[in-house]
């Protein structure tokens, strides 16, 4: 497959409210909105996934004196216009029968529901979370732009990256760097044969979705056992973060954060400490900042309560380390690093298994 130059062949796109032009210089870095909390009769409740970590995180950094509502950037619904840049109309379709989205979603009792109950308090909150991350990264990594699966019903980081290839001049090479606990298939799958996007995945081998089909999409793979502990899951992140940066220089770089690779996560199998968290994604920010490279990075996966406050922890300490922040934007050499952690949710849940 062959393909243009940094600033050939940007298609005529169809209108939409994701690109912002004016964003005011005195926002942070960071993409919200209170809809990305799935809140529904306790029916949240019935899958492991904190559906509304999201608002835990900005309490946090709100406690913190960190953010406020006026300087954090409001995150908009991706409209069907948007999300048909990758989806197709069938697949669209499907998710009006509350079966298929209870099957994506793994909260069966969703099936006896009426559809447009699902749409308003399901749909709609992955919409807003998916029109965030197009605003700046991505995160459902367990759906394609074909099939939905492990609480993944859009394909947010796909979308994010077409976005970004057709809209913004400059930016035509992508490296995904997806630390989630399980394999992030669903971008696999979609640049399986794109030359112009590059992935690294680690990820415990042993668990969802083991989608040996979509691993040829990953160009380094780092498969980790049962257990995995701080001194040598950092190592690698190390490592491999740096070797793929330096094998591809990327346009722009899309973290995919998952938290649930904590010690005691009932469906992530590794054994990583709040502060190796905190450490990691330190390590991959400083590898892009010492590039100048944009990076885009949401929360993902995370099944224990606590992660609320260790993403809060991870972002208080980036800005603490001159990595995030207004300053940062304005500052001499990294005026090219936007980062950008609460954008969507990343991608949340599984199969009792996962994002």
């Amino acid at each position: 497959m062959s393909h243009k130059g940094d600033n050939e062949g940007k298609k005529s796109s169809h209108h939409t409210e994701l690109y912002a032009s004016c964003i005011p210089g005195t926002c942070l870095p960071i993409v919200y909105h209170p809809d990305y909390n799935i809140t529904f009769m306790g029916l949240e409740k019935l899958h492991p996934f904190d559906a509304g970590k999201w608002g835990k995180v900005i309490h946090f950094l709100k406690e913190e004196q960190f953010i406020t509502d006026g300087n954090i950037v409001e995150a908009c619904e991706a409209t069907e216009e948007d999300l048909l840049v990758v989806h197709s109309k069938r697949y669209l379709n499907r998710l009006k029968w509350s079966l298929v989205v209870a099957t994506i979603t793994e909260i069966p009792p969703l099936m006896f529901l009426p559809n447009f109950l699902v749409q308003r308090k399901v749909l709609r909150p992955l919409r807003t979370q998916t029109g965030g991350t197009i605003m700046v990264g991505g995160g459902f990594h367990h759906c394609s732009s074909d099939r939905g699966g492990g609480f993944c019903a859009y394909a947010d980081i796909t979308l994010a990256i077409k976005f970004l290839f057709e809209r913004v001049e400059g930016i035509s090479r992508a490296t995904i760097i997806d630390l989630d606990a399980h394999q992030g298939n669903g971008h696999e799958r979609d640049f399986l044969d794109d030359k112009r996007v590059f992935i690294m995945d680690m990820y415990n081998r042993y668990i969802y979705p083991g989608d040996g089909y979509a691993k040829r999409a990953i160009k380094r793979k780092v498969e980790l056992d049962w257990g995995t502990e701080d001194s040598e899951y950092l190592q690698k992140v190390e490592l491999h973060s740096e070797g793929a940066l330096n094998e591809v220089r990327p346009d722009i770089i899309v973290y995919n954060a998952g938290t649930d690779i904590l010690d005691g996560d009932p469906l992530g199998g590794l054994s990583i400490s709040p502060q190796g968290i905190v450490k990691r994604d330190e390590i991959v920010f400083r590898a892009a900042r010492r590039r100048g490279i944009p990076i885009l990075m949401v929360t993902s996966g995370g099944y224990q309560k606590k992660t609320a406050r260790i993403i809060a922890d991870s972002i208080l300490n980036l800005h603490q380390q001159g990595l995030i922040g207004a300053e940062v934007l304005e500052g001499e050499g990294s005026s090219s690093l936007v980062t950008n952690m609460m954008c969507s949710s990343g991608s949340v849940g599984s199969k009792f298994t996962a994002v």
